[in-house]
């Protein structure tokens, strides 16, 4: 106790050094019966450095945030009524290391932070310095996402929780931003009850951090509404032993039930496929069910109309659902063309070898290597890659 008062006296006295009261359009601003009164939108501007529009959509969070407005548009909470408070949390904000212009995106996306208790922020900003190691960037970069949760409650445990379970810092931010809701929801009857349930699925501990980096509401739901997606998966003919499993958990827990069965018989009829062999294919890449109908009708069209592939060979072949249509498809079938027409691609290979090879390797074996043979090829390529139309007069 002695050392954490040691630590936040002196940045309380730097309150007092921050510049109060304010001057804005020629008025003094302050709480004395002889002066104007208060004004957050101006203390924004002329303190915490944002842009006069900054400044107004600031307030306005504030104001629908955790305030009444008065008819008047006064905030009406004792904390925001005068600089006292605000000048306190800079203090801290400073105190700990943050750039003028951090403070200034803190505050400009999270207002509320000014109208925190300094006696409760005060230790949490230092344990985010001086137990968990961050420097000063990156509590900058854990407030603009996380500063909510910090001026709610101790986050201390959580972050230990959490850093330990996704291995960095940067990792846990990934996840944050997706879903800062990770950091207050109950660790002992939520995340960590989810966590054992994916390892009695047989999931590693990888693969479940992979997962809920991806889906980090995986974590946060109800236990008995993560059993079901469990189930869902198993129902999509994934069982748990698959590579794929934790694939498929992602997708049903993204899209509901009716869309999924929807997505099926869109698939079924756009293929002219069994039920049966839809099913195959959505159990072999289960995330073919997170694209829009529109993707699957494009896809299904060019690799049909364009490429010549029958719908069986498709459906067979699901990975080819999950390259994209403009970067990858397009731009290798138009090099393929190209290839054919010059003598200089294997009769034996398939549209299908060459599009899912990796593109630093398919760069290297079909750009690179021909580039003296075809005059613009790799222009070509690139054109085709950025959704042009390749210059035909040098191939």
């Amino acid at each position: 106790m002695l050392r954490l008062r040691n630590h936040l006296l002196p940045l309380l006295r730097a309150a007092s050094l921050l510049p109060s009261p304010l001057h804005h359009r020629g008025t003094l601003l302050s709480t004395s019966a002889s002066a104007a009164p208060f004004s957050l939108e101006d203390y924004l501007v002329a303190t915490c450095g944002l842009a006069p529009a900054q400044a107004r959509k600031a307030y306005q969070k504030a104001l629908d945030g955790a305030t009444k407005a008065k008819p008047s548009g006064e905030l009406c909470y004792s904390r925001l009524n005068s600089a006292s408070n605000p000048d306190a949390v800079l203090a801290l904000l400073s105190g700990v290391g943050l750039a003028r212009a951090d403070i200034a995106a803190v505050v400009a996306a999270d207002p509320l932070i000014l109208r925190s208790s300094v006696k409760n922020i005060g230790p949490r900003l230092l344990a985010l310095r001086d137990r968990f190691g961050l420097s000063a960037p990156q509590i900058a970069r854990f407030l603009l996402v996380g500063s909510r949760a910090l001026r709610g409650c101790d986050v201390g445990l959580h972050l230990e929780f959490l850093l330990s379970f996704y291995g960095s810092f940067e990792q846990l931010l990934v996840v944050m931003k997706r879903n800062n809701s990770i950091l207050w929801t109950d660790l002992e009857r939520v995340v960590k009850p989810n966590i054992a349930l994916f390892r009695q699925c047989g999931l590693s501990v990888r693969d479940i951090v992979q997962m809920c980096s991806r889906c980090p509401w995986l974590l946060v739901f109800n236990p008995e509404r993560v059993k079901e997606f469990v189930v869902r998966a198993e129902e999509l003919g994934v069982p748990r032993s698959s590579r794929m499993f934790r694939h498929a958990v992602v997708s049903v827990a993204s899209i509901s039930k009716e869309k999924v069965a929807a997505k099926l018989e869109f698939l079924k009829r756009a293929l002219g496929c069994a039920e049966t062999e839809v099913a195959i294919a959505v159990s072999k890449m289960p995330s073919i069910l997170g694209l829009s109908k529109e993707c699957h009708l494009r896809r299904i069209q060019f690799l049909i109309n364009e490429v010549g592939m029958e719908p069986q060979y498709i459906v067979e072949r699901p990975v080819l659902f999950s390259l994209s249509l403009e970067k990858r498809l397009i731009p290798r079938h138009c090099v393929m063309k190209v290839l054919q027409a010059n003598g200089l691609l294997n009769s034996n290979m398939s549209f299908f070898s060459l599009a899912k090879i990796r593109e630093e390797t398919f760069k290297l074996k079909f750009i690179d290597c021909h580039k003296d043979s075809v005059t613009g090829l790799a222009d070509a390529y690139a054109a085709a890659r950025a959704g042009g139309v390749p210059p035909k007069s040098n191939l």
